[in-house]
């Protein structure tokens, strides 16, 4: 639980990790300010107090840091576009844009730091065949990877050396609600819904996905926690690209429409990419509440419902 008074800034808190990590803060009783630069009229962020800001803006960083004075940050915000941003330039302008964060943070009289890092940091060519644990080796093969590596290293030393306690959660893969229409699981239930044929790559890939309620709560978790240094944000259950695209089609009744090998794979797309949650469960004390099966049936549910699902 937060301590009495004590003040939480999250950014990208309107994404679809942010959202659930302020609901979550918000009950446990902390006092949440929710950062955001735009979407802020379209997801309601109950309980929090609502501040528009361009991280990227240096000065108005500066302002509304020495403004809060928060005793947390935990750090979301990031460029997401689907697919470009493996690789955008945008990411050098974020890694940046984020140590200025931190100091700034620091200089406003922060304690904690919880920053959210990426299974991308890992080296794919280790030949892993078991869930990765938080000291498996680290290779980047994105500027995205290598970008936020990097700031998990600068941030480490510099914790070090200020006396900053900081969080890193190394989130695997997602699905859940408001996920960009061009991921995995709302293009194959809304070509299925709408009765067309879901492409997909052959799917042999073995991946860790985790519901976005979950992940935002364990953020949560794992920012009011002292747990210190990476922390994989997972399920630790593996399962292929190909199973998932298939529960998702037989969910919705309509699995002659999927077609597997339609698309090809990523280049060197690891085949092996899941994570160890042994620190996420013992050391935060966090398990994820969203069991596969229900998640999926959640999404389909709420795909539905948008203009173009079909009953």
């Amino acid at each position: 639980m937060a301590k009495a008074g004590e003040r939480i800034l999250v950014t990208g808190a309107t994404g679809i990790i942010g959202r659930h990590a302020v609901a979550n803060l918000v009950a446990q009783g902390a006092e949440v300010h929710a950062v955001a630069r735009d979407s802020l009229d379209q997801v309601p962020l109950q309980g929090a107090h609502i501040h528009r800001l361009d991280l990227l803006d240096r000065p108005a960083t500066q302002a509304l840091l020495a403004e809060i004075r928060p005793d947390i940050l935990l750090h979301l915000a990031w460029i997401t576009g689907h697919g470009r941003f493996w690789n955008a330039p945008e990411n050098l302008d974020w890694l940046a844009s984020s140590i200025y964060l931190i100091r700034g943070f620091v200089d406003a009289g922060g304690r904690r730091v919880v920053v959210a890092g990426t299974c991308a940091e890992y080296d794919p060519a280790a030949g892993h065949q078991s869930p990765l644990p938080e000291t498996a080796p680290c290779h980047p093969q994105t500027l995205y990877g290598w970008a936020k590596h990097a700031l998990h290293r600068v941030l480490a030393a510099y914790a070090e050396q200020v006396g900053l306690s900081y969080g890193w959660g190394r989130l695997f893969l997602l699905y859940g609600e408001d996920e960009p229409a061009e991921r995995l699981a709302p293009s194959v239930v809304k070509a299925v819904l709408a009765g067309q044929p879901a492409k997909c790559s052959h799917g042999l890939q073995i991946r860790d996905f985790l519901d976005t309620r979950d992940a935002g709560a364990a953020f949560a978790a794992l920012a009011l926690s002292d747990v210190e240094g990476p922390v994989n944000i997972c399920s630790g259950q593996p399962i292929s690209v190909a199973d998932f695209a298939t529960r998702l089609a037989v969910a919705v009744g309509r699995p002659d429409l999927l077609q597997l090998g339609a698309l090809p794979d990523r280049p060197n797309d690891p085949p092996y990419l899941v994570g160890d949650p042994g620190r996420l469960n013992a050391d935060v004390g966090f398990r994820p509440a969203v069991a596969l099966e229900a998640g999926l049936n959640d999404t389909i549910a709420r795909l539905r419902q948008q203009p173009g699902g079909r009953e």
